[in-house]
């Protein structure tokens, strides 16, 4: 998180800090407590939040952004101050929901480098990091008179978390600062953008979030940030969040040029803080070894039983099937006539002869009587 209303002896020494490292990510994160104290503490940001060890707190409400919308017609200004990029808020915007009352200094981002896989966003869930990463950045301004002030107290900040990831369409709200990224490449550049809707950039659901004590995430990292990392992340466009890694230059305009990348901080010790959330986390069942090793043991049983259950009725098909064969190849042997004996022609009565009538009367005539002559045939006159 950078800041805006330092005091100017520690503007100067930070403005030298983050123009000498550059963007070069972890580089240099190391000693960041040989200069500044306050970056060995105890309650560093960013964090890792691990849900299973979050403990919900039912008075912690949803959050109300106050003139977030009301933008009016002042334009904003977008600035480049080697480290990432600032948009200054009015004095009027403010967040309601907190113990005190908090007004709005600046917003700003951070992100990688574009590489596969690789994060850009400073904190994590359960390890897993996000695309990119927006503060939105508070003070408590009903118990101290500005931000130099207030960002040295422990209860000082409030700084909003709103993850990124990336999707096909674009966010036209984020258009709203990268689209004048061009006008700002080099440290030390600033350029009058129209005003808008800032609340625009934040998730819809503003009552469900992660809430602990930390710090500032560049030097001085003071210890003073009331932190809330909402669970639901924002969307943006492939070639938006390459125009946010790619523009940028953490080098000033007349020195070699240095891209601004992996702007963001490694994941701190928890320590001893607890991470509060302000919604019931769903009940998480966590199993030994032992029980993991009876849950495959368990399911390749069962993967083996309906093996066997669907061998068992493959075989019983084929065998109904076999069966069904030998019927009809047994009722296909069978005549026809029997199968249908109402359509089997009715018999033909047999016909006699003439000639072989008369042959077989001459026939019977000359075996009758065999002793008796024939009368003669008398001849006619």
């Amino acid at each position: 998180m950078d800041l805006v209303g330092l005091s100017l002896p520690l503007l100067l020494v930070f403005w030298q800090w983050t123009t000498t490292t550059g963007a070069a990510g972890s580089v240099g994160q190391s000693k960041w407590a040989e200069y500044f104290p306050d970056c060995g503490g105890k309650a560093q940001s960013p964090v890792d939040v691990a849900t299973v060890q979050s403990q919900y707190d039912p008075s912690l409400g949803p959050l109300t952004p106050l003139g977030y919308s009301q933008h009016g017609n002042k334009p904003f200004s977008l600035y480049n101050n080697g480290h990432t990029v600032v948009v200054p808020l009015p004095g009027w915007m403010g967040l309601g929901g907190l113990p005190w009352q908090f007004t709005a200094v600046q917003m700003h981002l951070h992100w990688g480098n574009g590489a596969p896989e690789a994060g850009g966003s400073e904190h994590t869930i359960n390890g897993q990091s996000s695309a990119a990463e927006l503060h939105v950045v508070h003070y408590n301004s009903e118990l101290y008179p500005n931000m130099s002030v207030a960002m040295t107290q422990q209860d000082g900040l409030a700084v909003l978390g709103v993850l990124i990831e990336t999707g096909e369409e674009a966010n036209q709200a984020f258009w709203n600062i990268l689209n004048y990224l061009g006008r700002i490449r080099h440290a030390g550049q600033s350029v009058s953008i129209p005003a808008f809707d800032v609340q625009s950039l934040l998730p819809s659901d503003l009552g469900r979030y992660y809430r602990y004590n930390g710090s500032l995430t560049t030097p001085p990292c003071f210890q003073s940030v009331l932190w809330t990392l909402f669970t639901e992340t924002v969307k943006i466009s492939h070639t938006q969040l390459m125009k946010l890694e790619t523009v940028l230059y953490a080098s000033k305009e007349d020195a070699d040029r240095v891209v601004m990348q992996d702007n963001y901080r490694t994941p701190q010790p928890l320590n001893d803080r607890t991470i509060l959330s302000s919604f019931p986390l769903e009940s998480v069942k966590v199993y030994t070894a032992g029980e993991i090793t009876a849950i495959v043991i368990g399911a390749l049983c069962g993967c083996v039983g309906l093996a066997v259950i669907v061998r068992f009725i493959v075989k019983t098909i084929r065998f109904f099937k076999h069966l069904h064969n030998e019927r009809v190849l047994v009722n296909s042997s069978t005549s026809s006539w029997d199968v249908l004996p109402s359509v089997r022609p009715a018999p033909v009565p047999r016909t006699k002869e003439p000639g072989k009538e008369l042959k077989q009367d001459v026939a019977l005539n000359t075996t009758s009587e065999p002793g008796k002559k024939e009368d003669p045939v008398p001849s006619s006159v």
